[in-house]
């Protein structure tokens, strides 16, 4: 009766109001993905690839389509939804609208069944390795569709995260778009135990990162008395309240980020998850995740802890040289493909930091084009990567890779121009991102960390030249790996990256405009 009573004081209850147009693309990948959970259940297995890969796409067309249409005519100054918890502004669609390209290609090579027979991933996830069931479905051509779902319920959380306007909402967002990932990495069709190692050190690490984050969320909530962005920044702004909640709080969230952006000394998941995973999805991770994490990066710095920069970038200094550190050093004592490229992401992961502590319209511009790009380039590096075999599957050691130009030249040349691209060599996309995000940093008055991630690029690119030189200048082994013919998603996910990196080298006007049109949405 109490209730009641209560009830009829307050009034009726109001639902928020919601900016369908604004949610639309996220709202079509999420709700395909519980389609493609029903499907699962209910279609018969011979009908599954087709079906999913199918509406994946369709899904990924239809959203990146509601996505142009509303950027066409979006408030310059952006929006938020849901009752404040998500921010639909320029940023948000820039990256939103690189999560869909990205997730094109990342499909394309998980869709694959032509180099890997049967597709990369297992045909039954219950099956144990070793036995003779798992030997027996290596040589079948199904493979778990579920795949299919889980990427999109993955790429979903990705948008999500990037366009959180409050730090619960950011939370709940980075367990949807992590959970599928864990699933994804132990579901390798070769190299079962090696796949099924990679998820479970994931799974463990990211579940400490997320008790980070949220510790830190409740911290800050005690010091802010709210987990909104704008409502933090206005307590931060001015306050006579103890900061001891405050960067307490602010430190253990940013561990939970840094750890999912692979920055180091964050990374210790990276190296063995790369490697470990199938390889669609050490791609998919790779490019779209760094995408995420970033973004959410730069939302939490930007729009809720600007006030207090001078506080906390001399920390984040300290964390860029030590990512860049590792990533540049450890790089060049690797002997797999795969976790070079592993280590490689680290050091761009610093490289990335720096551009997101300029807290400028240049910063932010260049970090997001930087994570276009290296997205793209790590994309069809990845590609490139599953094409180099031998009897037990992918060929990653460093040696197989020797003498690849006499075997095929083209396969050869194309990852040496990938290999220049994160490089930063001129005339690719690597060398775009890294100049706007260094010139963001010189104008921003950081210019000693500036000529440190320049002596740490050189030293990156021994390890890249290191590939090309074994490729170009090396005899081939005799009993050597093959490299598998490409198929058709195979080669449009590959020619989709190297097109991209080479546009964006000589071209990349288009998108340094569209990655400064408009910031973030500051009001809640």
């Amino acid at each position: 009766m109490l209730n009641v009573h209560f009830a009829q004081q307050q009034g009726p209850i109001e639902a928020p109001g919601i900016d369908y147009a604004a949610i639309m693309p996220m709202l079509i990948v999420f709700g395909v993905a519980c389609v493609g959970v029903l499907l699962e259940a209910f279609l018969p297995k011979h009908r599954r690839w087709s079906t999913q890969l199918a509406l994946t796409l369709l899904a990924l067309a239809g959203a990146g389509v509601a996505l142009g249409v509303y950027t066409t005519d979006a408030p310059p100054r952006g929006i938020t939804t849901l009752s404040g918890t998500v921010a639909v502004d320029g940023p948000a669609l820039f990256l939103w609208g690189t999560l869909l390209a990205l997730s094109v290609g990342a499909v394309l090579l998980i869709a694959d069944r032509t180099v890997e027979r049967g597709g990369a991933f297992v045909a039954e996830a219950g099956i144990s390795p070793g036995t003779v069931q798992d030997r027996e479905q290596a040589a079948t051509q199904s493979m778990q569709t579920e795949v299919f779902p889980l990427s999109l319920f993955a790429l979903g959380g990705m948008m999500a995260f990037t366009a959180a306007n409050d730090l619960l909402t950011m939370f709940v967002a980075l367990e949807v778009l992590s959970l599928p990932l864990y699933l994804m990495c132990g579901l390798a069709r070769r190299r079962r135990l090696l796949s099924q190692e990679a998820a479970v050190k994931y799974f463990l690490l990211g579940a400490f990162a997320s008790a980070f984050f949220l510790y830190g969320v409740a911290l800050l909530y005690g010091y802010a008395g709210s987990v909104r962005f704008s409502e933090i920044a206005v307590a931060t702004a001015g306050t006579d309240r103890s900061d001891t909640l405050l960067f307490a709080g602010l430190g253990l969230l940013l561990v939970g980020l840094l750890f999912k952006a692979s920055v180091g000394p964050f990374h210790t998941w990276t190296p063995d998850v790369y490697h470990g995973a199938p390889t669609p999805i050490t791609a998919f991770m790779a490019a779209c995740t760094k995408v995420a994490a970033f973004g959410a990066i730069l939302r939490v710095l930007t729009v809720g802890f600007e006030s207090t920069h001078w506080e906390w970038r001399g920390v984040l200094w300290a964390v860029a040289i030590v990512s860049m550190l590792i990533g540049a050093v450890l790089g060049l004592t690797q002997t797999d493909v795969k976790r070079m490229i592993a280590y490689s992401s680290i050091a761009h992961a610093g490289f990335l930091l720096i551009g997101t502590m300029a807290l400028t319209e240049q910063g932010l511009s260049g970090t997001m084009f930087y994570l276009l790009a290296y997205g793209f380039t790590t994309l069809a590096a990845f590609g490139v990567i599953s094409l180099v075999r031998d009897s037990g599957g992918e060929a990653t050691h460093l040696s197989a890779w020797a003498g690849l130009a006499k075997r095929s030249p083209v396969v050869a040349w194309t990852f040496a121009f990938l290999l220049f691209a994160l490089a930063g060599i001129p005339l690719t996309s690597g060398f775009v991102g890294k100049f706007v995000v260094f010139s963001a940093a010189l104008s921003d008055g950081m210019a000693p960390l500036v000529v440190i991630a320049l002596i740490f690029s050189a030293v990156a690119a021994f390890f890249y030249l290191r590939v090309v030189v074994l490729m170009f200048f090396s005899e081939p082994a005799e009993d050597g790996p093959t490299v598998s013919v490409p198929g058709a998603f195979t080669t449009a996910a590959i020619t989709l990256g190297v097109v991209v990196t080479l546009l964006l080298g000589v071209a990349p006007t288009f998108a340094l405009d569209w990655a400064g049109t408009g910031g973030f949405a500051l009001t809640s």
